[in-house]
């Protein structure tokens, strides 16, 4: 992690303290070297391919081996120089070779630490600690690698901290927390479903990139389609041979191949799912949720209550109707996209969700809650300005096309996309507002309801773009911490009325005695 990611606020200089501070773990050292070798690929290659013209293959090896060798001489140099020191009210951290670079985090300002153990570092029982401030878009600082009993000491030393006790041994170990009852856990064969609707072809955009990044040590141009026509033709493949053996041949012929990519995106998926979220455990304790998964990197992080702003269920078009979603809670200070946020349940029945939402103070909707849908014309609207492009598409299909039945099917799958795309978002687009909470669900393939206590929401805005202020209609955009929710379609005294009645509530609480609240139950 670089120090341009630390806030300013945290990263300030602090004076040398007394003791030498901790290091990390030596075998850290061997895991960094070899995780970080994929950066070493291209000088690897670059030193061998200039050095190949040589007689002596023993030159190449010795330009290989001196690669090899200055970076595990400045990975050294940088663990020696590392030190990370725990305070009375803070966590230190020195690091630096020439430039010498001194932060602190105070414990108050914690508010997630979580370790990851990747497969090597779990060979040696090492692990990542990530300290989290929510002061940025990433960690604020990780120590790699430590022990698993320092990983674990670490935690609890910054749990008992902030749970406000007034004395903390630094030198005698902690015993952590018994692990709790799961309030959502998913077994094998939960995963395993999991994967097959998780379906994926990015092996595809992978191997594509590999192809297009080493493809200079290829004989030949593999994007060049000529090259892979003639060695079809070599081996007796041409397209004359192809219309010989028949209609039959080449459809069995097309559905082998559509199969063969259909199972290549299940396995994908599946081995994704199962790498990710195997063994997924999530926990409610005293003052968070804790999660563990994962089969060769196993993470374990733990996110406390109170920093939930929101929660997102999520499902899609074939889940829905095996009745399978997700959650997600938006936390306190992460910016506002999906995969930043929160996962508590990746797939599960709404029956699970519920539970873990109200553990959150998160509550379903019920039969009296009712939804609205924005003002129609805003999406008839919509239309109307794509319509130059709709015209432009079926001028473009009616000059390429060479057949009237061509152009007809071309003109009829712009119509299809366009149009029934805007009508089905507005007939999936719905807002409400009770007393305690807004909901704003939307979206016609990937259907997405998020639920936000009024109380969380820090701003709200009303604004109007110039066709919609001459329509009389508005949107109301929601900030809270980690994100933002948005109503739209609105006419204008709806929008303002919603506006009144959520800033009526959030009025209501005093800020600063919820804060003082907060610091002393948090426990990360």
């Amino acid at each position: 992690m670089t120090d341009e990611a630390v806030p300013d606020a945290l990263a300030t200089p602090v004076e040398p303290q007394g003791d030498e501070g901790e290091r990390l773990h030596v075998l850290g050292l061997f895991v960094g070297f070899v995780t970080g070798l994929p950066q070493l690929i291209f000088p690897i290659f670059a030193a061998f391919f200039g050095t190949r013209g040589s007689d002596n293959p023993l030159i190449s090896i010795a330009a290989v081996s001196a690669i090899l060798l200055f970076s595990l001489f400045f990975r050294w140099l940088s663990w020696m120089r590392f030190r990370y020191h725990i305070g009375e009210h803070d966590i230190r951290i020195e690091s630096g070779i020439v430039s010498r670079n001194a932060r602190s985090i105070p414990f108050e300002r914690i508010q997630d630490v979580s370790i990851e153990q990747k497969p090597l570092a779990r060979l040696f029982a090492l692990g990542e600690v990530k300290f989290e401030t929510g002061g940025g878009d990433g960690d604020d600082a990780k120590l790699s690698f430590v022990s698993v009993e320092e990983a674990n000491r670490l935690r609890e030393l910054v749990k008992a901290h902030k749970s406000g006790q007034a004395s903390v041994s630094h030198a005698e170990p902690l015993v952590p927390d018994a692990d709790a009852p799961p309030i959502f856990a998913m077994d094998s064969n939960r995963v395993f479903i999991f994967g097959l609707y998780s379906f994926s072809l990015v092996i595809f955009a992978v191997l594509g990139g590999l192809a297009q990044q080493f493809d200079f040590l290829l004989p030949f141009e593999i994007w060049d389609f000529r090259h892979w026509i003639g060695v079809a033709e070599e081996r007796g493949v041409t397209v004359e041979n192809l219309n010989g053996i028949g209609w039959t041949a080449q459809i069995i012929l097309a559905l082998v191949a559509l199969g063969g990519l259909i199972f290549i995106g299940f396995a994908t998926g599946i081995i994704r799912t199962v790498l990710r979220e195997y063994g997924f455990r999530l926990e409610r304790t005293a003052k968070g949720f804790r999660r563990r998964r994962g089969l060769l990197t196993l993470t374990d992080a733990v996110m406390p209550a109170h920093r939930v702003q929101a929660a997102v269920v999520q499902t899609g078009p074939i889940r829905k109707r095996r009745g399978w979603h997700s959650l997600k809670f938006v936390s306190l200070a992460q910016d506002s996209k999906d995969e930043a946020n929160f996962v508590a349940a990746p797939f599960a029945t709404l029956a699970e969700i519920w539970p873990i939402a109200h553990a959150a103070m998160i509550v379903a909707p019920d039969a009296q809650t009712q939804f609205h849908r924005g003002v129609i014309r805003n999406w008839t609207i919509q239309i109307l300005l794509i319509l130059p492009v709709i015209l432009g598409a079926i001028v473009a299909v009616t000059l390429w096309a060479d057949t009237t039945i061509l152009r007809a099917m071309s003109l009829l799958l712009i119509l299809v996309f366009f149009v029934p795309y805007l009508w089905l978002d507005w007939r999936k687009y719905g807002y409400a507002l009770d007393g305690d909470q807004i909901y704003v669900k939307r979206g016609w393939w990937q259907e997405k309801l998020t639920i936000a206590p009024q109380v969380k929401v820090q701003t709200v805005e009303i604004y109007q773009g110039p066709i919609a202020r001459r329509q009389g209609l508005a949107s109301v955009n929601f900030g809270i911490s980690g994100g933002s929710l948005e109503m739209i379609a609105l006419p204008l005294e709806t929008a303002q009325a919603i506006r009144d009645a959520v800033m009526e509530q959030v009025a209501a609480v005093d800020y600063a005695v919820v804060a003082g609240e907060a610091r002393l139950s948090t426990n990360v």
